[in-house]
């Protein structure tokens, strides 16, 4: 039976925040395309597709005598993997508390710093303006996945990833406890969303939006659909990490920020050898 969170005290939503995203995270790692490190130090999880979210280090519990050497330990087997970019997150509990200065002195480059935001799914906000044009379908074969990815790719601005996205999804499958969203206009993919269910609570990622269909309300749909539908299944909690472009929707929904996750990239055609 799922443990559903009810327990709406900040430290009880900063925690969720933090392990639903590491079980989304944990969870791509059941795709062949993906590969899963886990362990007390460091955990993190690579796909191959050259951006940043994809090869990402989740989780940092690491001493001041050893961390440089970890760093440098996971810097270059990355190498070896032949990954490109990296995305290396701190968050609170990040150990040690000033990892992001050792980060940058191995040349990753802070690129900024995102909210993790909740919000009580029975007091979310459902009266904003929503397109009625838009249809939003679950995903639930191969050939609808393609064209998720695609537009996920597009909205990211990061086209040329589309085929390691579809390649990353289509591995998991389309059961519970993720499921994917494509919202169509007049037919064509224009917005995406995923929702993942886990520790107690619906995590919301990947809201996209094709450049051409943006400023219509698109990503509020996309992300109150799915919310909609945990709060449906008995969930009482939502979570996300906000861009910079999603917070003021996400607040208009509802969403308050509990907590911060600072993320610093690595690039190998940026960073010295």
């Amino acid at each position: 039976m799922v443990d559903i969170l009810k327990d709406l005290s900040t430290p009880a939503l900063v925690k969720a925040i933090k392990a639903n995203r590491f079980g989304y995270y944990r969870y791509l790692a059941n795709s062949p395309k993906a590969e899963l490190n886990e362990s007390p130090q460091i955990t993190w999880l690579l796909s191959g597709i050259p951006v940043p979210f994809l090869n990402n280090v989740l989780h940092t519990q690491l001493t001041p005598d050893n961390v440089d050497e970890k760093i440098e330990e996971t810097l270059a087997y990355l190498k070896s993997r032949n990954i490109t970019k990296l995305a290396w997150w701190t968050e609170p509990g990040t150990l040690p508390a000033n990892l992001g200065e050792h980060l940058t002195a191995h040349g990753l480059t802070y690129t900024d710093s995102e909210p993790g935001m909740a919000v009580d799914l029975l007091a979310l906000n459902e009266d904003v303006t929503l397109s009625s044009e838009l249809a939003v379908e679950h995903v639930g074969d191969g050939k609808t996945l393609k064209k998720f990815a695609k537009a996920a790719a597009v909205g990211f601005g990061i086209p040329d990833a589309s085929e390691g996205c579809f390649e990353l999804l289509s591995g998991l499958g389309f059961e519970l406890p993720l499921r994917n969203y494509i919202g169509l206009l007049n037919g064509k993919p224009a917005a995406t969303s995923q929702m993942f269910l886990g520790a107690g609570v619906a995590g919301i990622y990947w809201v996209a939006t094709v450049p051409e269909a943006r400023r219509q309300g698109f990503g509020a749909l996309m992300t109150l659909a799915p919310l909609i539908e945990a709060r449906e299944m008995g969930y009482r909690v939502g979570i996300l990490h906000s861009s910079p472009m999603g917070f003021g929707i996400y607040t208009q929904l509802g969403f308050r920020e509990y907590c911060r996750m600072s993320n610093y990239e690595w690039d190998s055609e940026r960073t010295p050898e």
